[in-house]
């Protein structure tokens, strides 16, 4: 019976394989079509230069657009290899290196949620790669996906091992936003040793993303002390360097509001909302984590911090991945309705672009822009009514 199934296994993963491929090629050739800029690839070069140059950092403007320099300085650090290669090799490694992290970034999730098979893998990315955070985040040549590789690679892999928390670390000293994993496990860890008197895993885990990020960081601060000084006081605190608030593109709960509420200065209303969606949702993914539910948890961990975040780009929320195979594994209509979401590219058919039309979008393009922070905060709910439901059956 084994000899009989093997060649079907491996038809089905041959066939998996060559439709996956089939798909990026199609992609590829989609974006060589659409004369795509890459344009934050552009920029992470032009930090790397600056970086060799001894410049200043956050001084920096570039492309046509005028791009500052956003990231701390560590990621600056890991992008003076940029600098080695022309335009079109440094496309075309960005958009082949970002492909093959998509399937990385589609195993680990795929383990995550516990269904790891091979042809799985290969139909999940050819699906993949068409969802518009997926499709922006190469458009760009983004590093959302090696940052959710390194976030997910950590999370997915065995809780003692001596690295345990590095891929965290990592992942936040190039961008802050993953620093909220940390955070979760530290919590975790901490209602674990409040209940038992002992923090099993979660603090090693969190303790070792916190060495992972304090090193880099200060790397960076040996390297470029200026740089580190100047981001550290005063531009990790300057949010409004990083785009408009109201930008169709920006899904966290303050571009939601801005739009809502016709104004590029949410004020209280957004520190209230991201105080409430920020502590619920910290909180369903430390009780979720503490049932034994990682990859509900290690979702809503990702997910509360997108929503959260002053600005979260709609290519930040390459999440869906992992989010929408988690809720495949539950129930196919919220999966299908999660999916269509996030490929229906819907948040850009309202007004958007110069002249800030976005603060005059009526109540339905209002809504269609705020597509993905609805679906981010129907995935919280989801898992509090879940929650709920295994408290009242314990």
């Amino acid at each position: 019976m084994t000899v009989i199934a093997l060649p079907r296994v491996r038809r089905r993963v041959s066939l998996a394989l060559g439709a996956c491929l089939l798909s990026f090629a199609a992609f590829w050739c989609a974006q060589r079509a659409a004369h795509v800029s890459m344009i934050d690839l552009t920029v992470y070069r032009a930090e790397g230069a600056t970086v060799r140059a001894g410049g200043d950092l956050y001084a920096l403007r570039t492309t046509e657009a005028h791009l500052p320099t956003t990231y701390p300085p560590f990621a600056a650090l890991l992008f003076t290899p940029l600098t080695l290669l022309d335009t079109a090799d440094l496309h075309t490694l960005a958009t082949a290196g970002n492909l093959a992290l998509l399937v990385v970034f589609v195993t680990l999730s795929l383990r995550l949620v516990g269904h790891a098979r091979v042809e799985s893998v290969w139909w999940t990315s050819a699906a993949a790669v068409w969802c518009e955070p997926v499709w922006t985040t190469l458009r760009y040549g983004q590093v959302n996906l090696l940052l959710g590789a390194l976030v997910l690679g950590d999370l997915t892999g065995r809780p003692l091992r001596r690295w345990a928390g590095a891929g965290i670390g990592v992942a936040a000293a190039v961008k802050l936003t993953p620093a909220l994993f940390a955070v979760f496990l530290l919590a975790a860890g901490l209602v674990e040793h409040a209940r038992r008197g002992r923090g099993g895993p979660w603090l090693r885990h969190a303790r070792g993303a916190a060495v992972a990020f304090t090193g880099a960081t200060l790397l960076a601060a040996a390297v470029l002390p200026y740089d580190s000084w100047r981001f550290w006081s005063r531009m990790v605190f300057e949010t409004g360097r990083v785009g408009l608030v109201e930008d169709t593109a920006n899904q966290s709960l303050r571009g939601v509001l801005a739009r809502l509420l016709h104004t590029a200065y949410p004020g209280l209303w957004w520190i209230a909302a991201a105080a409430v969606v920020g502590a619920l949702g910290l909180t369903a993914a430390v009780a979720a984590e503490l049932r034994g539910l990682r990859a509900w948890a290690v979702a809503a961990c990702a997910v509360t911090a997108l929503l959260v975040s002053p600005v979260s780009w709609s290519h930040h929320w390459v999440w869906c991945v992992p989010m929408t195979l988690l809720l495949a594994t539950r129930g196919r209509v919220s999966a299908v309705a999660t999916a269509v979401a996030f490929c229906s590219y819907a948040l850009w058919w309202v007004p958007h672009g110069p002249g800030r039309l976005e603060l005059h979008q009526n109540g339905v393009q209002s809504a269609l822009s705020a597509l993905y922070a609805g679906a981010g905060c129907a995935f919280l709910a989801l898992l509090g009514v879940r929650l709920s439901r295994t408290s009242r059956t314990a």
